[in-house]
């Protein structure tokens, strides 16, 4: 790529727990077309955190898929789990500013408090009860991040609203919509949420494009944004793939991975467009 436009950084964020499927190919050619159109850099990030799901098989796969349907980067691949310094200097700044807090309540003890989802089924989760929050100060015996979850200290009834380029405006109630949500595992993983923010910071990404069923994980990410100060990039959340019953594609589909489907005979633009029975 010539004359690359240095205000322009997007990324491909693959997560290797599985084969790639359509949807992936749609949303990953969506980010590439998008930081070519700009005449930006596109960046390759493998979000292979989690050392139990994440497997050295499936980043080969991904990376040869990458390639199959056609899309390249200009840096990377950048790999998550040789990052871990980066995500804890953001935990001790949440942990310093007082954002975050360590909880073992356990996922029962959720359920029994939370209410109950409000969200159509793909969306539903459990929000956190504010009564089940640790006392303000507990977290300073802690040292490390590790042997307990960490929670972000969502502020109740606040409207996180952004302008979504392809959704348009979008605006999630914390307290409401999510509660308290983990950045830091108790098995010292760094959780999505940290994750991510600290990695496009870092990356300089100026834009993320992305699935539209992680509308409200930015809104958790914004908010980590304005805890540290911290300017966010633009958002395009792109529409999913789904079968004939509606239902969005997801991993474990297997035969509609993109490696399948290359056995299959179809084409990267067939792919891409998911044009094909599902």
């Amino acid at each position: 790529m010539s004359d690359p436009n240095p205000s322009y950084v997007g990324r491909l964020a693959p997560t290797p727990t599985g084969l790639l499927h359509a949807g992936h190919a749609r949303t990953f050619h969506a980010a590439w077309r998008r930081a070519r159109e700009a005449n930006g850099t596109i960046c390759l990030r493998v979000e292979d955190l989690d050392p139990e799901r994440c497997k050295a098989e499936f980043t080969d796969c991904m990376l040869e898929d990458l390639s199959w349907l056609g899309l390249d980067w200009d840096e990377g691949p950048v790999f998550q789990s040789r990052r871990k310094q980066l995500f804890h200097r953001m935990w001790s700044r949440l942990k310093e500013c007082g954002w975050i807090y360590p909880s073992t309540v356990s996922r029962k003890e959720i359920r029994n408090v939370a209410r109950a989802p409000h969200d159509d089924e793909e969306q539903a989760e459990q929000v956190f009860p504010p009564e089940l929050r640790t006392r303000p100060g507990e977290e300073k015996i802690f040292n490390s991040p590790a042997g307990v979850n960490w929670r972000f200290r969502v502020p109740d009834g606040k409207e996180i609203r952004f302008v979504d380029e392809r959704c348009g405006e979008q605006c999630f109630k914390a307290g409401v919509d999510f509660g308290d949500f983990v950045v830091w595992r108790r098995d010292n993983v760094p959780a999505y949420e940290l994750a991510v923010v600290a990695d496009d910071v870092d990356m300089g990404i100026t834009e993320v494009v992305r699935g539209e069923d992680l509308l409200k994980s930015t809104a958790r990410q914004i908010l980590i944004y304005q805890a540290l100060d911290l300017h966010p990039p633009k958002w395009c959340h792109e529409g999913l793939l789904r079968d004939a019953d509606g239902k969005r594609l997801a991993k474990r589909c297997g035969s509609c991975s993109i490696r399948e489907l290359r056995e299959r005979g179809l084409s990267p633009e067939e792919v891409i467009c998911g044009e094909f029975p599902l």
